[in-house]
């Protein structure tokens, strides 16, 4: 079941190189399970018992399940990124060497680990923006589904000191090659031709390098999986599992992303609540857009779908009062030959279950009340959690949860999946943690919570 869960992912991930395939992806599921596109331009007329799901920017998503017996309701929001650390094209992308080569001008997304994206199979993939009749414009996705540039290193022969370390240039070191001559315009012909339109119809795109290099699960024991892209697709798949089915097991035999056949109405897996998955863009460069955790995307949400189903701003504010957030990002296992990076106690291991992440400076949301209701949760799921928290001499990362929170504030936990090599091309983790992930995010979408006191919850299924 584990291994199944994760080959599923694996799939997943395979077919979403972008943030904005990410979010195609799953507009694509939830249409085929009965969800009703909505436009934040257009009137919304929302009815219990039904699914809907709204995007911005082509590249976050926010879905939700409205429940039948909203007397009172609350929010169970589950979160996760769409994006992932890698390398954008400029608008003038193809740079001549020597009268010979063509290389591309690219600039860093994220932080990524440069090193890592060096002498492997590289493509290229993200958005057009073109001109249709009466000037109207659109989004068309295009995938250069090849083998197409990639990075060389430099000899050792002619960099001694390689192996003792070395700061990158991006703008020297890491443009990739992308053919054997110094002919120019040849880029964006092959793109349109590849996407079906005409190149004088492309008015702007959003265009990426990802790795093609192949997921593989390996280890003594087939225990580990490793790929491109799983910081944070493995979330964002869990909790599409999880919203779907409510259960990873059903999940696992086609009731998920793979489902066999569509559905005219979505499965409402609670009637008390009003569930929401919500996906959103540009964590890995701090989430400060119009579609990233720290806009107004997640709270214009919610107070609408409030708004339409006939509730006043005292019921919304009471509903957001018992609403919880869980914010699901991958988190750091401990690395086999660098245990001294991690905590004493507080590390995680992959394949032993969900982490918890917690920090006293509030990079991450988890406090005493919200690891309280995540161990009930998980404790109904059956779910194995672990605790994570950065050395106390060591800076850690972010996430988007305490972001998030700026704008809707509800009760939030920082989760995450352990891993390997974090924001490198090619990342890995362990085989059992993603079925953990979607199990606890189903068992959450089935629970209730409503405040009963200052920092009292009733948790009800």
């Amino acid at each position: 079941m584990y291994r199944k869960m994760t080959e599923k992912m694996i799939r997943f991930i395979q077919k979403n190189p972008t943030a904005f395939h990410v979010t195609d992806t799953i507009r694509t599921v939830l249409k085929e399970h009965g969800y009703e596109e909505l436009l934040e331009s257009r009137p919304w007329n929302l009815q219990k018992g039904h699914g809907y799901f709204v995007c911005r920017n082509g590249s976050s998503i926010l879905a939700f399940q409205i429940g039948n017996d909203l007397d009172d309701y609350s929010f169970n929001i589950a979160a996760a990124h769409t994006d992932s650390p890698m390398f954008k094209l400029k608008e003038k992308a193809e740079l001549e060497v020597c009268s010979h080569y063509t290389r591309l001008d690219t600039e860093g997304y994220g932080g990524m680990i440069c090193s890592t994206w060096m002498d492997r199979p590289l493509s290229i993939a993200g958005r057009l923006l073109i001109r249709t009749a009466g000037d109207a414009v659109s989004s068309v996705l295009v995938n250069l589904d090849r083998d197409l540039v990639l990075i060389p290193s430099e000899a050792i022969h002619m960099d001694r000191s390689v192996n003792d370390g070395r700061a990158f240039n991006k703008q020297v070191d890491m443009l990739p090659l992308f053919c054997g001559s110094a002919e120019k315009g040849s880029l964006m012909k092959l793109i349109a031709q590849e996407a079906g339109v005409e190149e004088s119809q492309i008015l702007g795109s959003d265009l990426y390098v990802y790795s093609r290099q192949a997921p593989a699960i390996w280890g003594r024991d087939g225990e580990f999986v490793s790929s491109g892209r799983l910081d944070d697709q493995q979330c964002v798949f869990s909790i599409l599992e999880g919203f779907l089915s409510g259960e990873g097991d059903a999940a696992a035999a086609g009731m998920g992303t793979d489902g066999t056949a569509p559905q005219k109405q979505p499965r409402i897996i609670n009637n008390r609540s009003v569930n929401v998955m919500a996906c959103f863009d540009n964590e890995e460069v701090g989430s400060g857009t119009r579609q990233g955790a720290k806009s107004t995307f997640l709270a214009d949400t919610l107070r609408r779908i409030s708004l339409s189903l006939g509730k006043n701003e005292e019921e919304y504010l009471r509903a957001i009062a018992s609403s919880f957030m869980i914010s699901a990002d991958n988190a750091h296992a401990v690395h086999p030959n660098h245990p001294e990076h991690t905590d004493d106690a507080n590390h995680t291991f992959m394949n032993e279950g969900v982490a918890v992440k917690s920090h006293a400076g509030q990079k991450y949301t988890s406090d005493g009340v919200s690891i309280a209701l995540l161990r009930t949760i998980a404790d109904k799921a059956q779910v194995p959690l672990q605790f994570f928290s950065n050395r106390s001499d060591a800076a850690g990362g972010s996430t988007l949860g305490n972001l998030a929170m700026t704008q809707a504030s509800v009760k939030c936990v920082d989760i995450g999946v352990p891993q390997l090599a974090m924001h490198s091309s090619y990342e890995t983790a362990g085989v059992k943690d993603t079925l953990y992930m979607v199990r606890l995010i189903g068992t959450f979408y089935r629970s209730h919570f409503s405040e009963t006191e200052s920092g009292g919850v009733q948790i009800t299924m």
